[in-house]
């Protein structure tokens, strides 16, 4: 498939590393920058206690609707288990009216470090993706303004109306990394997120989903030097190194501390863009613009995101855009 002539790119607030005066912070410099948009991501831990960080994404949000005028994807919020879908649906349709209906709603199937924090078992793939499905039909059904009454194998919903809403709802784009979950984000999903530049998968999106617009987001690190920036991505992200299910499957910041064990510095150092060096940031952005993606966002690693934006706006989109 062919680039498309103009992808939108956004910045990547992650919450697991900024407080919300960072991210609010950011996203003003973002948008003063030239980005277009942003995505949040929505913990209730980070993957590690060096990052140290994890706000409640929907106070974030409403922050910053007041701050800047960017539209705001969740990257990606599990509505079934933490919360449910009639609050996911609620709190989405809020952050909408909020946004001037700017907002779109990111969904996945999770990750036990966020979503089993109740005590509840942590559910197959399979079974998490069925559970994904009828939290998406519950969500849509709220958002037609009648009162609701759901009784399914997962999920039971009595009595229930959501008021404070706009006529056009969100849209939902579905989070897939494998097979199965992007199959499922081309069924019922307005569009497709993801974090990996997987061609297959990304073929697959646009076979099964024609039209449906593919966003993904990544994460370099920026510093005068490579050794500096290389220091703060693995201090803080060596656990996206981690191969397999693993980031699905591990439930405390203690356990993706020990795992991230295995994962070098030159691993590092090899898969991340880090530095000052504007030709590989340049260059990073372009891969993603050449594969096939709608949206991009980006996102920086480690205490110097001022710079990195001020960068930004000064030469690489510029010359991405060019």
């Amino acid at each position: 498939m062919s680039a498309p002539a103009k992808p939108r790119i956004g910045y990547f607030l992650s919450c697991e590393e900024y407080s919300p005066s960072e991210l609010v912070e950011q996203a003003i410099l973002a948008e003063r920058a030239g980005f277009e948009a942003l995505w949040i991501s929505d913990h209730f831990h980070p993957w590690n206690d060096e990052q140290g960080e994890s706000p409640f994404v929907w106070t974030v949000i409403g922050a910053l609707s007041q701050a800047c005028s960017l539209p705001i994807t969740t990257a990606v919020t599990c509505p079934t288990m933490r919360t449910k879908p009639t609050l996911v649906a609620q709190a989405a349709a809020s952050a909408h009216v909020m946004l001037n209906g700017g907002f779109t709603l990111g969904v996945g199937s999770g990750e036990a470090l966020n979503e089993a924090i109740h005590g509840d078992q942590w559910p197959p793939t399979d079974v998490r993706l069925k559970m994904l499905r009828e939290a998406v039909e519950v969500i849509r059904e709220l958002w037609t303004g009648k009162t609701v009454d759901h009784h399914g194998e997962y999920f039971t919903v009595e009595n229930a109306r959501i008021y404070t809403m706009r006529d056009d709802p969100p849209s939902i784009y579905v989070s897939g990394f494998g097979e199965a979950s992007t199959r499922l984000a081309a069924e019922i999903g307005d569009g497709y997120i993801t974090t990996s530049r997987d061609a297959e998968l990304l073929a697959l999106f646009h076979q099964l989903a024609p039209g449906k617009p593919a966003t993904m987001g990544y994460k370099v690190a920026w510093a005068d030097t490579e050794d500096e920036a290389v220091s703060h991505a693995h201090r803080l992200w060596a656990n996206a190194g981690l191969p397999g299910e693993l980031a699905q499957v591990l439930p405390t910041p203690r356990h993706f501390e020990q795992a991230s064990t295995l994962v070098t510095e030159d691993s590092t150092r090899d898969t991340v863009v880090c530095g000052s060096d504007i030709g590989a940031h340049i260059d990073e952005l372009l891969a993603c613009v050449v594969a096939g993606f709608d949206d991009i966002y980006v996102a920086n690693m480690g205490p110097n995101y001022a710079d990195m934006i001020a960068a930004y706006g000064d030469k690489v989109l510029p010359a991405v855009r060019g």
